[in-house]
């Protein structure tokens, strides 16, 4: 085929899915045009904070009770009231429907809709009810997803040409456990061309805009769930952490990791990357080269608030998901303990990376915050955390496959702009000539696979020691060198990529500290970790953090 030939062939597929697409959304769901006269257009081009505009509200789509439904019940409240019936799971699920329809009109945050679906499904569990019956503790719960995840009957193309013909026959192991538990599926959402970059655009579904500012990128690779959450189109998504391959024609890596954790800074929601395998990964769209798992990713909860995390944690791992997926670890959530107050090491800016005045002005408050509440704060050394070390890494681990630019030229399809930045990025880095790792261009790709795990294994050790020597409970560390950032020049995520590589569990808060119109809208964040599989104390030690915080805010 010749490349006018390929074009073009791409081209129409992306006309006959975003058709279809825009077919999905009823029209009476369909944004009024004095909505869209209010604001400035085009929207990724100009500011708009759809958030504190209200422009779900202004769209006058849904009624005085969805709006009440969708903006003022935490996920907990939603489950005590779909539990003793002041609130049906059909009415439930038709608000955050016609939210998340809103939102796509927005800021294109979705892939797949199951709108209708979605309704016989909450029919059926609604009828359940009446009968004195429950499907599960989350009976009822309307959940978005993030495209890759399977879900029998529809597309999981991760916004790529090659995979738009196939329909997935099965759900992936997560969608199992989620329906088992009597959670309503509704809509996918959107994320960067193969899920390597922070900014959710593709070329079939098109780029997905932050909601607080519209010039600004969502993050990703799970961008459009963080855009759902942030103007409350679902109550609870699902995302994954961590993508990473080669480049366009080079031998450099392009890497992504973060990507529940990055969404989650940009978009202003929590977020938690739990450790590998607690968590249901398996089954899903993946345009790596099969058995090419190294570093591996993990599937977690974004949300408005920490509660709502836990609520996805404990019951999905409370139902056994070794059962579903033979890649998880089988062990039970634990109700965990921490003592107070607590010891916080503190990671500091690397050299490689400096931290923006926003991200550097958030993590100086927080830590004087912690200090005032009585907690012990250990300013760790960048010789001591090695990140740009872990990063070089983590980045020459992700050469190692190309599977996913071997999917894009093989539909004739180009790279997006945002990888061919983070494609300059790696190289200025490589010309700067900095380097930590021996020269491994002699070895063939399994000796050097071996000798960046052995390289690996000695990092993680380095950290346990670290840890155990300064008594650590918990980390405090930037999310990234900066906030949101204009659409495709995210680039590279130091701070999120070495703890993927050091495997760490990870929940990212809203901090709660800076004047978002000092950031242009841009909210700002931490995240803290633990050691790898102390999730639950991960998790409890977050909580105190995150109220720490909020008592300032």
């Amino acid at each position: 085929m010749d490349s006018q030939n390929s074009i073009s062939g791409w081209q129409h597929k992306v006309a006959q899915k975003q058709q279809e697409c825009l077919q999905k959304i009823p029209a009476e769901w369909k944004i009024p045009e004095s909505l869209l006269s209010s604001l400035q257009l085009p929207l990724a081009e100009n500011r708009n904070d759809l958030i504190q505009g209200d422009a779900v509200r202004k769209a006058g789509i849904l009624t005085e009770r969805e709006l009440q439904i969708t903006e003022q019940y935490t996920v907990s409240g939603l489950l005590s009231a779909l539990a003793d019936g002041r609130l049906t799971s059909l009415e439930v699920t038709l608000a955050f429907s016609k939210r998340a329809a809103v939102a796509q009109q927005l800021v294109n945050c979705l892939t797949e809709t199951m709108f209708p679906e979605a309704q016989e499904r909450a029919k059926y569990l609604d009828e359940l009810k009446v009968q004195g019956k429950s499907a599960g503790p989350l009976h009822g719960l309307p959940i978005s997803i993030k495209d890759l995840f399977h879900v029998k009957g529809t597309h999981a193309s991760i916004g790529m040409i090659s995979f738009l013909d196939e329909k997935s026959t099965d759900n992936s192991p997560l969608i199992d456990i989620l329906l088992s538990l009597g959670a309503v599926i509704y809509v996918k959402t959107n994320i960067p061309q193969t899920m390597m970059t922070a900014d959710s655009h593709n070329n079939v579904f098109g780029r997905t805009l932050n909601p607080h500012n519209t010039i600004l990128g969502p993050g990703g690779s799970s961008g459009g769930e963080g855009a759902l959450i942030a103007m409350r189109g679902s109550p609870l998504g699902v995302g994954t952490d961590i993508a990473g391959k080669k480049a366009p024609g080079r031998q450099e890596v392009v890497n992504k990791p973060g990507s529940i954790r990055i969404p989650a800074l940009c978009c202003g929601t929590y977020g938690f990357r739990p450790s590998a395998s607690r968590i249901p990964n398996g089954g899903g769209r993946s345009c790596s080269t099969p058995g090419m798992k190294f570093i591996l990713s993990c599937a977690g909860p974004l949300a408005l608030d920490m509660d709502a995390v836990e609520v996805f944690l404990k019951t999905v791992i409370d139902a056994r998901p070794g059962l579903y997926d033979s890649s998880v670890i089988d062990v039970p959530w634990r109700q965990a303990t921490v003592k107070h107050p607590l010891r916080i090491g503190v990671v500091p800016p690397d050299s490689s990376f400096p931290l923006h005045p926003p991200v550097k002005r958030t993590l100086a408050k927080a830590v004087k915050l912690l200090k005032a509440q009585g907690h012990h704060i250990i300013e760790l050394s960048a010789e001591e955390c090695k990140v740009m070390e872990i990063n070089e890494v983590a980045w020459n681990i992700f050469t190692l496959d190309s599977g996913a630019m071997e999917h894009l030229q093989a539909a004739g399809e180009p790279p997006v702009p945002a990888l061919i930045n983070v494609q300059r990025q790696v190289e200025i880095l490589r010309q700067a000539g900095k380097t930590y790792l021996p020269d491994f261009s002699h070895l063939d790709r399994l000796g050097r696979l071996a000798a960046l795990n052995t390289k690996r294994a000695d990092l993680r050790e380095t950290w346990r020691k670290m840890w155990i020597s300064h008594d650590l409970d918990i980390c405090l560390a930037p999310s990234a060198q900066n906030t949101a950032v204009p659409h495709d020049m995210f680039g590279l995520a130091p701070y999120t990529t070495f703890l993927n590589c050091l495997d760490r569990p990870i929940p990212l808060t809203n901090s709660h500290l800076d004047n978002f119109a000092q950031l242009e809208g841009a909210p700002c964040s931490i995240q803290v970790f633990t050691t790898t599989m102390r999730d639950e104390e991960c998790l409890e030690m977050a909580k105190i953090i995150d109220q720490c915080l909020k008592s300032e805010a």
